[in-house]
């Protein structure tokens, strides 16, 4: 049994082909079903069944997928680093991020970061999801991800950072903006503009406003679901300021979110759980340095605003950080040398 042989065998499972993989490898198809054959002997079991299109793993080769699939990615992330190490150009930290992502959590922790550590490779990769963030992380393309805290996910380590709260985007000019603050009630007598479709923002929203399948018929009185729907916040932002229809949308944290949007009022509604956002790694303690730096220095930016290390001593870092918690929902993100306590109701 040899990685390749493996490498070729997760192939064949997630692609449910031989000659596919064949083609992707640059060799026959023969070769890749000798290697599948390989492992065959060596567990002494069939690992693969053969359909009329294509052939799908049986039970005994899920199991080997599962675990090939896990050892293979760790193993992957961990040549990365060597190889970064090797070329001695400080390594490469990969982050994979929603749309909006940087703009709104990252930025200035990228610029400290940057003029902190010239020689590190920054990599941001776009993703839609929460889901595609956990894959990503999982098969080892990235060392970290910025996700919305939810359940837990097989392999996955989740670290809370902030609790953004909910507000009501409104034009300047609606009546609901000059109100200090609304309820979940009120919010049922409007036709909100639609969060992303299965982003765990939608799914916590309608969770908190009672659209889940099976919850009560609305009343016929309310208004029906609006038909405009967003694919990120930024837009919903905007379609609210000019007109389009209200948008429930976490708060996100400094000012680019409505700096650019004057004609827009956001109206908190405290009665809603925040969202938390954070980190979802494969394991913080076997990150590399600069992954662990760079996480940080978002944590500081975030929770205190601080954008050197040098800046307070970690005891002073760390009281800040849990006193902002206490006043604004935001949890300490992990510490060097440290593995924080996860939160098993959270899930990124």
């Amino acid at each position: 049994m040899t990685l390749d042989d493996l490498r070729a065998f997760v192939a064949v499972c997630e692609a449910g082909s031989l000659s596919a993989v064949a083609r992707d490898l640059g060799c026959t198809q023969s070769a890749v079903s000798q290697r599948v054959k390989r492992l065959e002997r060596e567990a002494g079991i069939d690992l693969l069944e053969r359909r009329p299109r294509g052939v799908a793993p049986t039970a005994a080769g899920r199991i080997l997928h599962r675990a090939a699939a896990d050892g293979l990615g760790g193993l992957d992330l961990a040549l990365r680093r060597l190889a970064d190490m090797r070329r001695g150009d400080g390594g490469t930290v990969r982050v994979t991020t929603g749309a909006t992502t940087v703009r709104h959590f990252m930025s200035d922790a990228v610029v400290a970061f940057r003029e902190r550590h010239p020689h590190v490779n920054l990599e941001f990769h776009t993703e839609s999801s929460s889901r595609r963030c956990f894959e990503a992380v999982a098969d080892g393309d990235s060392e970290l991800a910025w996700i919305t805290i939810g359940p837990p996910v097989r392999g996955i380590e989740q670290h809370p950072v902030m609790g953004l709260p909910w507000v009501l985007a409104v034009r300047a000019g609606d009546p609901l903006a000059a109100r200090d603050h609304l309820t979940p009630d009120e919010l049922a007598a409007l036709r909100l503009i639609r969060l992303p479709e299965n982003s765990t923002s939608r799914m916590r929203l309608d969770g908190h406003l009672g659209h889940q399948d099976g919850a009560p018929a609305p009343d016929p009185a309310v208004p029906g679901p609006s038909t405009t729907s967003v694919a990120d916040w930024d837009t919903a932002l905007l379609l609210a300021e000019l007109g389009v229809g209200p948008a429930v949308v976490p708060r996100l944290p400094g000012h680019r979110a409505t700096a650019g949007h004057p004609g827009l009022r956001l109206v908190p509604i405290p009665a809603l759980p925040p969202l938390t956002t954070g980190w979802a790694v494969r394991q913080w303690a076997a990150l590399s340095p600069a992954a662990v730096e760079f996480a940080e220095t978002v944590n500081r930016c975030l929770v205190d605003g601080t954008s050197s290390a040098g800046h307070r001593s970690p005891a002073a870092t760390t009281a800040t950080a849990t006193a902002t918690a206490t006043a604004v929902g935001t949890v300490p993100g992990p510490r060097a040398g440290l593995r924080p306590d996860l939160s098993p109701g959270l899930r990124p």
